[in-house]
């Protein structure tokens, strides 16, 4: 009897995990299935550069608003709720914003744009922590490598639909109803509502008081920060330091996010065989080199030789930052995460403009060099940070 509850938890288990890559591939798909869209959207509503950063600056806006307030709606409804009430609004939300007529409107859509990706962000980590802590190997680097797929078959996709002669509504209908496919295969074994845990209701503020989780929290600002000097700096320090083509400028960042999606995906089996430390020192050692390589060396070829490493190095550190903060042995896990993952996405926000700020006193190589000090700090603290991670199983 003993073996059969057994065999039937895990085969539940693998459900959730089918679950929760699913839900991790729609958040990916729909969040980059925007990017393509934009050049429509600014040419329909015949806006400038400086107005459509402005615009653009409402989905970050809307992600930040929200997170302070996911972890209580999480203790209160579950991450099965969120989860479904997020994808719908996708569904809503995607073709409205390709037909917003006016400037309020556009910015009105781009605010719950950035409100449901905030909100599915902490929600689908929370269910990936359980569901990995349920199965007791590392799990979240697999989970966060489908996301990195999602974000390529959602630009990609639809680049390629547009290429093909689709009108952008119809490309964007396509990405919904494999966004509403997805989510009802994956419905039945997303997580409900949980006994809340102690402390599950109080604020962000509490939850940052401990010094653990609230280095948690700085490593991912800045680890957040070097994701974002690579999407939007990466071309602009191949053109401007290493002489490369601008048509040639965007394989930097290319090569630097295939590398990521492809560790993660291999990345749980790292982490099961050598546990989280090694992996953390390995990776920031990894994405040390991989930075001074392209700041020390002025060879193009030799540069994309470091994102590439970086990308490698990069790749797991995130997922094991989220599921050592999902862990905390204070802080419930949906409380940790919405704190963790506020203060990494506003490293995603301010570090474009650090970097810029660096750049423009000193040099763009000083300011990717910077990068190579703080991964060489994370690699430091991978004991304090990982000490009281549960071992997985092997």
């Amino acid at each position: 009897m003993t073996t059969q509850v057994l065999g039937s938890h895990m085969a539940g288990n693998l459900r959730q995990q089918q679950a929760t890559r699913r839900i991790f591939f729609l958040a990916g798909l729909g969040m980059s299935a925007w990017a393509p869209l934009i050049p429509f959207v600014k040419a329909r509503l015949g806006i400038g550069d400086g107005t459509l950063g402005l615009l653009l600056f409402c989905i970050a806006a809307g992600s930040m608003l929200v997170m302070p307030f996911t972890g209580r709606a999480l203790a209160r409804f579950g991450c099965r709720a969120l989860i479904l009430v997020c994808a719908t609004l996708f569904c809503g939300v995607l073709p409205f914003m390709l037909y917003a007529s006016a400037i309020p409107e556009i910015a009105l859509a781009l605010l719950l744009f950035g409100a449901v990706n905030g909100l599915l962000d902490v929600s689908m980590n929370a269910q990936a922590v359980i569901v990995e802590r349920d199965s007791g190997q590392a799990k979240m680097s697999g989970f966060h490598g489908f996301y990195s797929i999602g974000s390529v078959a959602g630009a990609g996709g639809v680049s390629l639909m547009l290429w093909a002669g689709l009108e952008p509504l119809q490309a964007i209908l396509l990405v919904v109803l494999l966004i509403a496919v997805l989510t009802m295969q994956a419905c039945a074994h997303l997580l409900g509502r949980r006994q809340p845990e102690p402390g599950e209701t109080s604020g962000l503020l509490q939850a940052l008081a401990q010094p653990s989780l609230l280095f948690i929290a700085l490593l991912c600002f800045f680890i957040f920060m070097i994701e974002g000097a690579m999407l939007d700096w990466s071309a602009v320090f191949l053109h401007s330091e290493r002489g490369m083509d601008k048509s040639h400028a965007g394989f930097g960042f290319t090569l630097y996010a295939l590398a990521v999606a492809l560790c993660r995906l291999g990345g749980d089996r790292l982490v099961n065989a050598v546990g989280h430390q090694r992996m953390l020192v390995a990776g920031a050692g990894c994405a040390a080199l991989g930075l001074l390589l392209i700041v020390s060396i002025d060879l193009p070829a030799v540069a994309l030789g470091g994102f590439v490493l970086a990308g490698i190095g990069l790749s797991n550190i995130v997922p094991i930052l989220f599921s050592t903060a999902g862990n905390h042995p204070r802080v419930p896990s949906g409380m940790a995460l919405s704190a963790v993952t506020l203060i990494g996405y506003s490293g995603l926000l301010s570090g474009p403009a650090l970097i810029g700020l660096v750049a423009r006193h000193a040099s763009l190589s000083a300011a990717f060099a910077a990068g190579v000090v703080i991964m060489l700090l994370v690699g430091a603290s991978a004991r304090r940070i990982t000490g009281k991670q549960p071992k997985a199983t092997r």
